[in-house]
């Protein structure tokens, strides 16, 4: 299999190293706006530069870690030529144009799997069987944490979309998943404490939000652009059968002030692709069945869409002070 990857920034040349490495994967076709860059991507990975045109033509498949402003353009282009498509999540950081494609998608019987890789996370897939079971009873409350260890450049900031559709989105997208419940309504706050260049963009870099799901148990989230410990993504659910927690091991960044607790033996997580490595590997590797008709799509772009509504409505939350139902966005 011949499988094309579109952008070749961090996450794509990332992505490109682990289809290399996969069984079934015969050839990987790197291409970039940026063809000095491509180029310099393949002779380090020993795989194959090409234009996006021959990308697109030659790949059997097509991974998409563009520039987010071109995901939607190139999403549509992937269908229409037939590609099976993966692309990094967002579709599009408004809803609009995540609407537009969509449409597309379905109505041309496109073949699309978004990028949400907590999906894949062996604790978060642990966390989703456990509800899914019935063996942590009734669900009371899911609390996360989502601490990226430093803020992005300021180049990065006016074009993410804000805090909660660029970063909080994929813990939006880990509570549906894991509960297999929708969220109903939110309450969201944010404050610029430590990074002034945000407040330029009408941006945040400190967030938090209450979410209430179908079933009336609650979410509550907390989202920072800087931790000093590393990087700490974390998901606790409490039932009336169980109590857990995911992303609690010896190299969380966080540390206890009890007496006699010794310190965890690290290193922590220092990035996304340290901390979640095997998940995206599973994720390329349930791409590659997808696109072969091996199995179901395991994260569609109606899942992308809903993500994205949790995070616009957590926008306007903040924005007017309230309490946001989820049917008012979209």
């Amino acid at each position: 299999m011949q499988v094309g990857v579109i952008g070749v920034g961090r996450i794509g040349a990332y992505h490109a190293a682990i289809l290399r490495d996969l069984p079934g994967v015969e050839k990987v076709l790197v291409a970039d706006s940026d063809q000095e860059r491509a180029q310099q991507i393949a002779d380090e990975l020993g795989v194959l530069a090409e234009s996006v045109d021959g990308a697109i033509a030659h790949a059997d498949a097509v991974v998409i870690t563009a520039a987010t402003t071109a995901h939607a353009d190139l999403i549509v282009r992937c269908v229409d030529e037939g590609k099976a498509t993966f692309c990094e999540k967002p579709i599009s950081v408004d809803l609009a144009s995540t609407d537009r494609v969509v449409e597309h998608v379905k109505g041309a019987g496109g073949r699309v799997q978004m990028g949400f890789q907590r999906r894949f996370d062996p604790g978060y897939r642990a966390a989703h069987d456990l509800v899914a079971s019935g063996d942590l009873g009734d669900l009371y409350t899911v609390r996360m944490a989502g601490h990226d260890p430093d803020p992005p450049h300021e180049s990065y900031i006016p074009a993410s979309g804000g805090l909660f559709r660029d970063f909080s989105v994929h813990d939006f997208d880990a509570l549906r998943f894991v509960t297999g419940d929708e969220v109903v309504s939110v309450y969201a706050d944010g404050s610029v404490i430590a990074f002034p260049v945000f407040a330029k963009y009408d941006d945040i870099d400190t967030g938090a939000a209450l979410l209430r799901l179908a079933s009336g148990a609650l979410g509550i989230l907390s989202v920072t652009r800087h931790d000093p410990l590393g990087y700490d993504i974390r998901m606790e659910l409490h039932g009336s059968g169980d109590s857990v927690v995911v992303g609690w091991d010896d190299r969380t960044p966080l540390r206890s002030l009890e007496p006699g607790v010794a310190p965890l033996p690290g290193p922590a997580y220092e990035r996304f692709q340290d901390r979640f490595r095997e998940a995206y590997r599973l994720e390329l590797a349930a791409f590659l069945e997808f696109a072969q008709g091996q199995r179901e799509n395991p994260c569609t772009v109606d899942d992308a869409r809903q993500a994205l509504r949790i995070a616009v409505a957590c926008d306007l939350s903040r924005a007017e002070g309230r309490p946001v139902r989820l049917e008012e966005v979209g």
